[in-house]
């Protein structure tokens, strides 16, 4: 099947993509790095009348650290994520989550930006951002708007985002003694999720002081568990208090019975992996590998 037919532009400045976004955004879809957009277009999932490219758009792509933050450009593909070693040590649950993504060929063409965007309930970077509060940064003609994670996924596909917005990049705040773990069942190598879960935690001494869990495939959207969450806050980490937010975790989750597995089974796994990721990330927050 080939793509309906659509117009076309590729705006060589942030500045010029807005302004064509405030001319035709309700019948303009944005591209990044494609990899989600394409084969939509292509079985005519999507039908919009003109295509957006600002794949190629300047200062939208690398990871700093920068004011207490890490900053992640919106057009940065998944393997510069993977393949950081700075992120290794700063936030070593963004190169783990970025290797379970897909195959290759996706992490070398796709960009972190356009998946969240894309807003796939079986995305593993949305899960990611829940589980680290960040921030998305929109840009429109009226200017900055800053959109937390938690309020950015609204349902399958479905962002915040308006229509005249693009996304310019992720902040993601940076604490001492802080350290998260990605889990990720699938069925082969490069499947979307079964069930994936994202913890990151941040220690004060011997007790958690922040946790953040989010949950992959396992609703309409990414999920947060914030009953877990908290259940965490000011805790120490012992086997019983890991084991009751992993219960609260599961509890949260909204799975549908498919092919992949029964819903029962989908929560006993949230339950496995939110205690897996737990040990994991108070660990590495400890000083641990």
């Amino acid at each position: 099947m080939f793509p309906a037919a659509f117009d076309y532009r590729a705006p060589s400045s942030l500045a010029e993509a807005v302004d064509i976004l405030r001319q035709r955004g309700e019948e303009a879809k944005v591209m990044a790095g494609g990899q989600s957009l394409i084969p939509l277009l292509k079985l005519r999932f999507s039908q919009p009348a003109l295509v957006v490219d600002i794949g190629r758009l300047p200062n939208l792509a690398g990871v700093e650290r920068k004011d207490g933050h890490l900053r992640v450009g919106a057009l940065t593909r998944h393997v510069q994520v993977e393949s950081n070693t700075d992120l290794r040590t700063l936030c070593p649950i963004l190169p783990e989550a970025a290797h379970w993504i897909a195959d290759p060929l996706i992490r070398n063409q796709g960009t972190v930006g356009g998946s969240v965007c894309h807003a796939d309930p079986q995305g593993d970077w949305g899960s990611v951002m829940l589980a680290l509060d960040a921030d998305f940064v929109a840009r429109s003609e009226s200017g900055e708007r800053t959109i937390k994670a938690a309020d950015f996924f609204q349902g399958p596909f479905t962002t915040a985002l308006r229509p005249d917005e693009v996304l310019t990049e992720i902040r993601i705040p940076l604490a001492a003694h802080s350290a998260g773990a990605y889990n990720k069942l699938e069925r082969k190598v490069g499947d979307f999720a079964t069930v994936a879960v994202a913890v990151q935690v941040e220690m004060n001494g011997d007790k958690i002081a922040k946790a953040g869990i989010g949950l992959t495939s396992v609703g309409d959207r990414n999920l947060k568990a914030r009953d877990a969450e908290k259940s965490l806050a000011g805790k120490q980490p012992t086997d019983e208090a890991i084991a009751e937010a992993a219960r609260l975790a599961a509890a949260a989750a909204e799975p549908k019975a498919d092919v992949r597995g029964s819903a029962e089974f989908k929560r006993d796994i949230v339950r496995v992996f939110v205690q897996r990721g737990l040990k994991t990330a108070v660990a590495r927050a400890r000083g641990g590998q």
